[in-house]
């Protein structure tokens, strides 16, 4: 039997996951979890870039199992993927020092990704970290550490994979072939809108519908939803395309008849925002339901998460040493600490008469 290509992604441990993070992430992943070999990483370095205070990272805590308890309440099993703490994985400080060596400033300062996140995180040139601009550089670590072959990404992240498959590249062609050329995977909906209707769902936002919201916070952040802001009746004709709450039907209600039926009317001006809510309301708390029966049966196991965490990250351990022992090897960096760690035992030997 061949083996199965190998997918790394993941996410920052920044707090409960949301509908956005389903279908742009976490759809993909439980589709491909029996069909590659799936790491997914907790990328709890990487919030380091933007949240250094020692506030920030205490909470980070809490936040990991929070969303590692998302994770398993979508649907991934913990006995097809390897969930892994990136902190927790020593050689990818080191391989990351090492390809920061293969890239040049310009190229990295040129990414518009990282301008954007320097505006979120409100820094201008003169308090953007160094670690900021290498971000791409430990996301590359990230991504050749288990020798990954696909990367499901956003569009905003796809430069950043161009950025790995040139380091990649750089190493092969100065130490040899080590690792494959990593591809991008988007998701069919890459972004979703937030509730209002001005970007897509983000926690900063307060825009969200949480994979962990109970049958009322959806009802409630429903009813508050961004419609047709031209639309002040209902027998005024609506616009659909575009409209955050058709968006989320076509997206959850398996109805498709009652979806269509739906748009028809709304474009007619026959049905009002309150029925077009109602039926959202239904069709996302179906969604929802089957998660939170499989959340609360996780939140049962005490040290369970713990668990599946500690024995993901020994295994991503493992097989993290296997390919930076490849990669000294292969740049010929092992060999001088060999030969002085061999003279300077034998020289005790002798020293000492043993």
């Amino acid at each position: 039997m061949t083996e199965k290509k190998r997918i790394l992604t993941g996410d920052r441990p920044t707090g409960l996951l949301h509908l956005g993070h389903y279908v742009g992430s976490l759809k993909n992943r439980i589709a491909l979890q029996d069909t590659y070999e799936c790491y997914i990483i907790i990328a709890d370095l990487h919030t380091l870039t933007t949240k250094p205070s020692k506030e920030e990272i205490l909470l980070l805590r809490e936040n990991v199992r929070l969303m590692v308890l998302d994770y398993l309440a979508c649907g991934l099993d913990p006995k097809k993927v390897t969930i892994y703490l990136q902190s927790a994985t020593p050689a990818v400080y080191e391989m990351n020092l090492i390809f920061e060596m293969l890239i040049s400033l310009n190229r990295l300062t040129g990414l518009p990704s990282l301008k954007e996140m320097a505006r979120n995180a409100h820094l201008d040139n003169d308090s953007i970290p160094f670690g900021l601009i290498g971000y791409p550089v430990l996301q590359t670590a990230d991504i050749l550490m288990p020798k990954a072959h696909l990367v499901p990404v956003g569009k905003d992240n796809e430069a950043h994979i161009e950025l790995a498959r040139d380091i990649a590249r750089r190493f092969n062609q100065y130490y040899g072939e080590i690792f494959p050329m990593p591809e991008v995977l988007l998701s069919e909906t890459p972004t979703l809108i937030g509730t209002d209707g001005k970007g897509k769902m983000s926690k900063s936002a307060n825009n969200t519908i949480l994979l962990s919201d109970d049958a009322k916070a959806v009802e409630k952040k429903v009813k508050g939803m961004y419609t047709d802001p031209n639309r002040l009746r209902a027998d005024t004709p609506g616009t659909v395309e575009g409209n955050p709450v058709f968006i989320y039907h076509d997206l959850f209600n398996t109805r498709k008849d009652e979806v269509e039926d739906l748009k028809s009317r709304y474009r007619e001006g026959r049905v009002g925002d309150v029925e077009v809510k109602a039926k959202l309301t239904t069709a996302i708390n179906e969604f929802l339901e089957p998660i939170r029966e499989r959340r609360k049966l996780y939140e049962c196991e005490k040290g369970l998460i713990e668990e599946i965490i500690y024995d993901g990250t020994e295994k991503m351990n493992e097989v993290s040493q296997a390919t930076l022992k490849e990669m000294r090897n292969a740049m010929g960096m092992g060999g001088a600490w060999n030969k002085i760690s061999r003279v300077a035992r034998d020289r005790k030997k002798q020293m000492t008469g043993s």
